[in-house]
């Protein structure tokens, strides 16, 4: 039988085929090939799996290939990695300029993975209801950043359902990941989104109080306009990897459309002469809050919050 892992919560996982849900757990030493996690399998995935005689349970036998997946390292375990979900048509950072606040760093860490991943991304900037004009000003500057280098970008309420239309039309048919920092109002914007899952995302909001770095917890809920929601427990820190100091600017796009303008092709865009980067900079066209990104990726400095 095949099916599709919904839910992970550890050691099970609940795996949907047809109209039916069944929870399978994995059978001895299973691994996914060629990648070191704590958690081999991870919602999204396409798994064969088989019943178990007179138990109303399933083993997972094998993982279909995926077509891509996003991933970070698990904090406490700074050598091993987190598969956070897998087969994704976009993922969406909800983030917050305040209560609490999302670092531009952060932002651009969360970007950069889904570039390494090739999956696409957008942001939504969440609790519209509590800007002041001076808020509003900090926003637009923000929007600018991002919808400048080709991130959709979106303003919405959840308290208040400001532009929860616009981004229903975005998940429409798409297989989304959500993210963010616990607090962002993340469970607030899926109950507007599926209000029936009310009690649900409490519970898993509730977790994500609870440092759980290392497994994933996450769940995948059906949209009645056709697409699928992965929601994830609040990330406090994002860790880049996987990706070569020398590959890093090929994950910022404003870089990436410069780098064969640069004197020496192996250059690092800090110090060298003829940088097209540092040329960029200076002129304007290259944001300093992503250079400064930049730096502070390759300098290693990549898990502040």
């Amino acid at each position: 039988m095949q099916g599709l892992v919904t839910k992970s919560t550890g050691s099970w996982y609940q795996v949907r085929s047809g109209d039916q849900t069944i929870d399978c757990r994995i059978k001895g030493k299973f691994r996914t090939k060629g990648i070191t996690t704590t958690n081999p399998l991870a919602v999204g995935d396409v798994v064969d799996f088989e019943m178990e005689p007179e138990q109303g349970t399933g083993v997972v036998t094998n993982l279909i290939q995926r077509k891509n997946y996003i991933i970070r390292k698990s904090i406490n375990l700074s050598k091993q990695a987190q598969i956070i979900a897998a087969n994704l048509d976009l993922a969406l950072l909800v983030v917050t300029l305040a209560s609490p606040r999302t670092s531009l760093g952060f932002i651009d860490r969360f970007l950069v993975t889904a570039e390494a991943y090739d999956i696409p991304a957008c942001l939504i900037f969440n609790k519209l209801d509590l800007f002041s004009d001076e808020g509003l000003e900090i926003l637009a500057d923000y929007q600018s950043i991002y919808e400048n280098i080709g991130y959709p970008c979106y303003s919405v309420s959840a308290l208040e359902g400001t532009n929860i239309d616009k981004v229903q039309n975005l998940l429409k048919d798409k297989v989304t990941l959500f993210s963010g920092h616990s607090g962002v109002g993340k469970s607030s914007l899926i109950n507007r989104l599926l209000p029936d899952l009310d009690l649900r995302t409490h519970m898993i909001s509730d977790w994500s109080d609870k440092g759980m770095h290392t497994t994933t917890f996450a769940e995948m809920f059906e949209l009645p306009q056709g697409g699928y929601i992965i929601d994830t427990p609040g990330i406090r820190e994002l860790g880049v990897i996987d990706i070569e100091k020398q590959e890093l600017s090929h994950f910022f796009p404003e870089m990436r459309e410069r780098l064969n303008q640069c004197r020496f092709n192996n250059c690092r865009h800090i110090n060298e002469p003829g940088c097209a980067i540092l040329e960029a900079i200076e002129e304007g066209k290259i944001a300093p809050s992503r250079y400064d990104s930049y730096l502070s990726i390759y300098n290693g400095n990549d898990t502040r919050a």
